[in-house]
């Protein structure tokens, strides 16, 4: 096969394989030749079973003169890749590759195994290539790169590569971080599932043997044998967490819990083991997780329950449809392709900001919830203001403040001493109409940071904050007496508030905030009821 003038050449139907079951022939044999070595024509459907035999693949090509060439094997997985051929003196040639080798040692250290082919010149080299496997499937591409071509895939793929588990990265430690911040358990589930895909996926393409680990080749076979189960079984976990199943069933959630254990079981038995049975195993073991987490899924969005949990199931959708290409090869049901190295990829760069998005609005409308509860429990039901203690809290934090600064602060009592007139007259609906008008007339006399409360039965208060002057206070005092005698249309006609207001200048040597408000509140009670005069001064 000649090379000149091209720059890639994919050797489906140009290579010729033979199937050692045994995995003993030597590449000196196969040169040889004899009645048990049957080569036939490597096609693109062709597909041999290894287990712990060897897959021969024999070419002929001849590089031009002054051109570098390569041969690459599509697949990283595989034990031992060797590459085999005799030099112009007659010498064998020999280079290795596998994942039973660090990349750092490899013939050409990359990504997947690759091999540089003998400058020729004119004249044809025969390559003997040799694929070895405890348990895999053999069916990845074998192709030739002219040295610009390989380099310029090899970049293309670095690129699309770092985009992926760049995106992939920041994620992952987002989830972390707000699943730790905010103690959520969805987050740091979908963070765990995230963390071993992406484990996973790093081992299965080569990325991690050639970057991260490169000389670490305990922990590449570590990789390799929790893919894909670990991933499988963080999901399952993940999408028993967003989905509760124990909400449906307490059976159910048993169900998914023994599905859980079985798969890591799995994958323990196949750490321990690495057999093709306890592989088989595994991949079967994850299919039934899929299964499993569809189900989940679908029933979450039939529920209606949590609606963001149909945002979920949408970006996990790609993910269990890519899965199944690669589930197929694994299987040995279809040879590799596009969909079965990289479907898993595609569809994982859709999920995990879509499953993010989802997440995050779960979190904000919990957190709204827990806000808006929050606010309830320190939140007068009627009116809408905050009650008497926490108007207390607030006045400790305020007085402190305006000592430190050496400030004014004030606070107003105000009473509607016209209420139980009010009672006695138009009834209970027109009280609770006062009571409500009453609080949003303090509201508009709040100015920036200052804080309106009710404090009792029909008493309010109103803490105008640092710096104020007694000018000011008392023009504060006026506006909210002024503000009751306006008429209202929601209360009766001729109907309006008459408030009782004490002010007093603050922060005062003897009292804290309690005995700040009691004060203010004693104030309001010598206020006779008749008074004419409807503001009292406390202490200015």
């Amino acid at each position: 096969m000649q090379l000149a003038g091209q720059s890639v050449i994919h050797l489906n139907g140009k290579s010729l394989a033979w199937m050692d079951d045994g995995g003993g022939a030597r590449v000196e044999d196969l040169e040889a030749g004899g009645d048990k070595v049957i080569w036939r024509t490597r096609k693109r459907d062709y597909q041999a079973h290894l287990d712990g035999g060897a897959l021969w693949i024999q070419f002929e090509a001849a590089a031009p003169a002054g051109e570098h060439w390569y041969v690459e094997v599509g697949g990283s997985v595989y034990d031992s890749v060797k590459l085999f051929y005799r030099d112009a003196g007659g010498r064998w040639v020999v280079q290795e590759a596998g994942t039973q080798q660090e990349v750092a040692q490899w013939a050409v250290p990359g990504r997947l195994p690759t091999f540089a082919l003998a400058a020729s010149g004119a004249a044809p080299v025969r390559y003997w290539l040799r694929v070895g496997d405890e348990r895999a499937d053999f069916s990845s591409p074998v192709t030739l790169f002219r040295e610009d071509a390989l380099q310029a895939s090899r970049e293309k793929e670095q690129f699309l590569f770092g985009a992926y588990f760049g995106l992939a990265a920041l994620v992952t430690a987002a989830a972390i971080v707000v699943g730790t911040v905010f103690r959520d358990k969805g987050f740091l589930a979908f963070a765990l599932y995230t963390a071993l895909l992406v484990a996973g996926q790093l081992g299965r393409v080569g990325v991690g043997a050639q970057y991260l680990w490169p000389e670490w080749q305990i922990w590449n076979n570590t990789v390799l044998g929790l893919w894909p189960g670990a991933a499988a079984a963080a999901a399952l976990w993940f999408t028993k967490v967003v989905t509760n199943p124990r909400r449906l069933s307490r059976t159910l959630d048993l169900a998914v819990w023994g599905v859980l254990a079985a798969v890591l079981a799995g994958v323990a038995l196949d750490l321990a083991v690495a057999s093709r049975l306890t592989m088989t195993l595994v991949l079967s073991l994850t299919s039934l997780a899929l299964v499993a987490i569809f189900g989940m899924l679908l029933w979450g969005w039939v529920d209606g329950e949590d609606r963001h949990l149909r945002l979920v199931a949408i970006g996990f959708l790609p993910v269990l449809l890519m899965a199944l290409f690669p589930l197929a090869r694994g299987f040995g049901l279809v040879p590799t392709s596009v969909l079965t190295r990289f479907g898993l990829f595609f569809g994982a760069a859709l999920e995990l900001p879509l499953i993010y998005y989802a997440l995050n609005m779960r979190l904000m409308a919990r957190r709204e919830s827990e806000l808006r509860a929050s606010a309830l429990s320190r939140t007068d039901a009627l009116t809408g203001l905050p009650h008497r203690q926490a108007l207390v809290e607030r006045l400790d934090t305020s007085l402190a403040h305006a000592r430190a600064q050496k400030q004014n602060c004030a606070l107003l009592g105000v009473r509607i001493s016209n209420l139980e007139a009010i009672a006695e007259e138009f009834g209970k609906e027109a009280v609770e109409k006062s009571l409500v008008i009453a609080a949003s007339h303090l509201r508009r006399c709040a100015v920036g940071y200052d804080m309106a409360a009710r404090v009792g039965e029909r008493e309010f208060a109103l803490l105008v904050e640092a710096p104020v002057t007694r000018q000011a206070v008392t023009s504060r005092a006026q506006q909210v007496v002024a503000s009751g005698l306006r008429q209202m249309e929601s209360l009766p006609s001729a109907l309006t508030l008459k408030f009782h207001v004490t002010a007093a200048m603050l922060p005062d040597p003897q009292h804290d905030g309690a005995a700040t408000l009691q004060w203010v509140h004693e104030g309001l009670d010598a206020i006779e009821p008749d008074a004419r005069k409807l503001i009292k001064p406390l202490n200015f």
